[in-house]
């Protein structure tokens, strides 16, 4: 890396040394044993006389932290001050077959309100059988920041071995991950250095929009679930819990991704595999609210599906692959419990819910986890989606009714009912299957009207 310093505060203290590849062995075996063990937990609850009084017991502590959750204060977005010397950023866009979107994004990134020779743009052409390398080639005669890596079928690893292929060709002290159809505002950058004044900040995440919110019942329930998954986001490390990547639109000082050994190439989700890398070696990440980043949302069942499967076996995969360095308390209890109780209310309490409701119908008394469902699995994803999607609409300026409010929330509460359905059945093949690396491509509103017009043209 050239001489290019920071000019920004970086942590000064020696990052621990993990063996990334210890835990990774076993998924399988250790998806089933949870799995096993909470069918078998809740099912034995049933059974014995005390069990109500332990599921209560449970759900009030649960419900206590998430008290503490909605209560705590958020605090400003840091002000940015300009340095003496603007930190070099490199700016990464993994590709593989974008060319309905691409150019866009390129166009956007190779434009911003930030001192041209104090970034570059990498687009990363993952062995792409489509125009996506033509239209990059021509892009980068025209930009000069823009650099291009084509990848072959001889390179193997999918998006995490491609950033970590392009990561040793960087020069920037920061670098920023976005999706082939992202939407960025033109002065983003000096927003996104404002959190990097911190020097504990490792990694910041920007807020996720959906840019074609009123397309489907789909895309306005990921509105919600955008805004949703933002509060929550906040409310989080404000409590002193864990932020997380969300892909699209993360930047990661290099020195934490050093520290993190790149890109973890064993995993289907890159941004939820680093988080805890992150946090396990001593670094915060942030989400930065506004500007967000817009990304299309999926428009058809099929497509969600695909996604949310993936998201749902990623997530997870991350508690397997790295339960022992998280149990011995590394990031520190505020953390861990944090992380711990999301794990529980995201990843257990759905599976969890088919053998409480077997055996409250095989024995004729209600369910068990009731009480933990309807606050954790529905009042809180209520009281998150409202005020989350109010505060989008306050960062943005925007005026918007109670009624508007109340029936974006609505359609959000009832589209993440989803996730009761995807995450067991995630699980349960984790715990069966063995694991296919797999990838499906996210189609692009702009790749279904290119199909519906050659379709046209060309009938079968």
């Amino acid at each position: 890396m050239t001489d290019r310093s920071l000019q920004l505060p970086v942590e000064d203290t020696t990052i621990p040394t993990i063996d990334w590849s210890v835990g990774i062995a076993y998924r399988r075996l250790k998806a089933a044993t949870i799995l096993g063990s909470l069918w078998v937990g809740v099912a034995a609850l049933h059974l014995i006389s005390w069990g109500y009084l332990l599921a209560w017991a449970i759900a009030s502590i649960f419900c206590l932290r998430a008290l503490k959750l909605v209560t705590t204060k958020v605090a400003p977005p840091p002000s940015f001050i300009p340095p003496q010397t603007y930190p070099f950023i490199s700016l990464a866009i993994a590709a593989k077959n974008e060319a309905a979107v691409i150019t866009n994004l390129v166009e956007s990134l190779c434009n911003l309100d930030y001192p041209a020779d104090r970034y570059e743009v990498w687009a990363i052409d993952d062995d792409s059988t489509d125009r996506t390398p033509e239209i990059l080639d021509k892009l980068a005669q025209k930009y000069p920041q823009l650099q291009v890596l084509h990848r072959t079928q001889r390179d193997i690893g999918g998006k995490s071995a491609a950033l970590n292929q392009v990561l040793s060709l960087m020069q920037g002290d920061i670098i920023g991950v976005f999706d082939a159809d992202a939407q960025v505002a033109p002065d983003f950058l000096y927003q996104v250095l404002a959190y990097f004044q911190s020097e504990t900040v490792g990694a910041i995440q920007l807020r996720k929009a959906i840019v074609n919110s009123e397309t489907n019942f789909l895309t306005r329930g990921q509105r919600a679930e955008m805004a949703l998954d933002a509060y929550l986001q906040q409310q989080r490390t404000s409590s002193g819990g864990i932020g997380e990547l969300r892909g699209n639109g993360q930047f990661v000082r290099r020195t934490a991704l050093d520290g993190c050994d790149g890109w973890n190439e064993e995993t289907i989700t890159d941004d939820l595999d680093l988080t805890i890398r992150l946090h396990l070696t001593g670094w915060e990440i942030e989400l930065m609210p506004y500007p967000p980043v817009g990304e299309e949302g999926v428009t058809t069942l099929k497509a969600l599906w695909h996604q949310r499967n993936r998201w749902a076996e990623g997530g997870f995969q991350r508690y397997l692959d790295y339960w022992q360095a998280i149990s011995s308390n590394r990031m520190g209890t505020k953390k861990t419990l944090d992380l711990l109780s999301f794990l529980s209310i995201q990843y257990l309490l759905p599976p969890a819910g088919i053998p409480d409701l077997l055996m409250a119908l095989w024995l004729k008394h209600p369910p068990l986890l009731l009480p933990m469902t309807a606050s954790l699995g529905v009042a809180l994803p209520l009281w998150a989606s409202w005020v989350g999607l109010r505060r989008s609409y306050q960062q943005a300026n925007r005026q918007v009714s109670i009624a508007t409010l109340f029936t974006q929330t609505a359609i959000g509460s009832l589209f993440i009912l989803h996730w009761l359905i995807v995450m067991p059945l995630a699980i349960a093949r984790m715990a069966i299957l063995p694991k296919r690396l797999k990838w499906v491509k996210t189609l692009r509103q702009a790749d279904l009207r290119s199909a519906v017009k050659k379709n046209t043209r060309d009938p079968l």
